[in-house]
């Protein structure tokens, strides 16, 4: 009896420490195995190429909570006064460059805009990466905070574009939602379990799949140690590390996007709009509709025919019905 009560628990001990070994190199394994990189998908380097840049502002900065130097554009109203603030958040891997057009569209309108370099993109930050998760929730609570200081009382419309569109409706949940009086979600990606997402996001994104899952693991244990480390690419042109971030660390990937769409557009409590062009190659446009109204069947969901993914931010006539329709909601109401 006393060399059994000895014997098992050695036999516990030493198969939990298999156990522990085995799970400790699978997610090295996991965590080792390098990000795949993909080909340039030109749909989206060709659009941001073709901006016309000629009349963007300069870059300006503010001080973010942690002491950051972050970076935002910003347009002045012009043309008749619309009485309301527009903060503009730009795509994946790109910069307050990618949505000019619409902004300088939204000013022209009446509508003071501003649209910030979001921290690990542009000029702001560590290209790829953030501190923590939360950190751009916090990041955008101190751009409003600056805009407060010259408009303390202008309504605030939030608007995003595919994955800032994401991260806005992301916001539109979350505590700080009712800083905006209305957020517009631009061809947003809604998260990986949306109908409305194409195979590899067509060819734009790629997650590492393996390493993603360690990490989150690891951060349900509490262990945060390697969350910088890259889990998804993007096709970005080669050697253009120095304006796009070609990769996004787990806890920017996890930061700039949806809790779960679902469950975000539940937890929203102000008005909101999903604008998209019907000919998105990276989004399947005509199933947003069914994936938003299943949950909110409230929301404003308008396509625009002959536009693509970057087109609801550059093309002429997208951008004009988008700024159109900023300006103008709760006209008479």
């Amino acid at each position: 009896m006393l060399k059994w009560m000895v014997w098992f628990p050695l036999r516990l001990l030493r198969g939990g420490l298999s156990l522990l070994g085995l799970a400790t190199l699978v997610l090295a394994a996991m965590l080792a195995t390098p990000l795949a990189r993909l080909p340039e998908l030109s749909s989206v380097s060709q659009a941001a190429r073709a901006v016309d840049r000629s009349s963007m502002p300069d870059l300006e900065r503010f001080f973010a909570r942690d002491g950051t130097n972050l970076a935002y554009r910003h347009y002045p109203a012009r043309g008749p006064a619309s009485d309301k603030i527009a903060i503009l958040v730009h795509g994946s891997s790109g910069s307050s460059i990618a949505v000019h057009a619409l902004a300088d569209a939204l000013a022209a309108r009446g509508v003071e805009t501003y649209a910030p370099d979001i921290r690990g993109h542009g000029g702001s930050g560590t290209r790829g990466d953030i501190g923590y998760l939360g950190q751009l929730e916090n990041d955008l609570e101190d751009l409003v905070a600056v805009v407060r200081k010259t408009a303390p009382s202008q309504p605030l419309t939030l608007l995003g574009h595919s994955a800032g569109g994401g991260f806005a409706l992301r916001v539109a949940s979350s505590p700080i939602q009712k800083l905006f009086t209305r957020t517009v979600l631009l061809a947003p990606y809604l998260g990986y379990d949306a109908p409305t997402n194409r195979p590899g996001s067509g060819g734009w994104a790629s997650p590492d799949i393996p390493r993603f899952l360690a990490l989150a693991a690891l951060h349900r244990l509490g262990i945060e140690c390697c969350e910088a480390l890259p889990t998804l690419a993007f096709a970005v042109p080669p050697n253009s590390e120095r304006i796009l971030a070609p990769t996004y660390s787990y806890r920017l990937m996890r930061n700039f996007a949806t809790r779960g769409y679902q469950a975000d557009f539940a937890a929203a409590t102000m008005p909101l709009a999903l604008i998209s062009g019907a000919d998105d190659e990276l989004m399947i446009a005509d199933k947003y509709a069914d994936a938003v109204h299943a949950v909110a069947p409230s929301v404003e969901v308008k396509l625009i025919d002959g536009v693509d993914h970057m087109g609801i931010v550059g093309n002429p006539r997208a951008v004009a019905a988008v700024a159109e329709n900023v300006a103008k909601a709760g006209a008479g109401s």
